[in-house]
């Protein structure tokens, strides 16, 4: 975790990516094509914690059917700006075997905890995974999970705002930002 020094140096020097506005035209629409296209089901929702405690917050009102809700907990991070192996904290729950579930995250990065949380749901008997992202990180390359349903697309940098932290800070910002060229890891 950084200082508070730190993570406002880490601002001042940080590239805006995805203004507000953007962000919230991004969720809205995303609301309205999960609705068009799981609405008929009664899906168990899982947001996936914790980065995707900003953008499951917005999304969710703008779901228009009845859902299960609930979350898991499985990162690669830990405050880091590289991932490492995947480390699960709280695991899917039971009430998935025979649903159609969403899971909802803050970014699809390299994709391997996706990959990791929608193998873990078929295992357990999900009658079908769906995934929402509110970013796709743009590498260039194949990664083994798409996302269905997706925001915007983010360069290939470290990106922190709207749920993703930077070193643990700025969660908390409506917008979504990169981190200067020479601090990207």
């Amino acid at each position: 975790m950084v200082s508070r020094d730190e993570a406002l140096r880490i601002l001042e020097t940080a590239e805006l990516v995805c203004p507000a506005d953007e962000v919230q035209a991004a969720v809205v629409r995303l609301g309205r094509e999960i609705s068009e296209s799981i609405g008929d089901t009664f899906p168990v929702v899982l947001q996936v914690m914790r980065g995707s405690s900003v953008f499951c917050g917005h999304l969710l009102p703008l779901l228009h059917f009845p859902l299960e809700f609930d979350y898991i907990h499985a990162t690669r991070y830990e405050n880091a700006t590289a991932g490492r192996e995947i480390s699960w904290k709280v695991n899917p729950p039971e009430s998935v075997r025979g649903r159609t579930v969403l899971v909802v995250d803050d970014i699809l990065d390299e994709g391997h905890t996706l990959a990791a949380i929608r193998e873990s749901l078929l295992a357990r008997g999900a009658a079908a995974v769906r995934i929402a992202v509110f970013c796709v990180k743009d590498l260039g390359r194949e990664k083994p999970v798409s996302a269905d349903f997706v925001g915007v697309t983010v360069p290939d940098r470290y990106v922190f705002g709207y749920g993703m932290d930077a070193y643990g800070a700025w969660r908390n910002l409506p917008a979504v930002y990169a981190l200067k060229e020479q601090q990207d890891s």
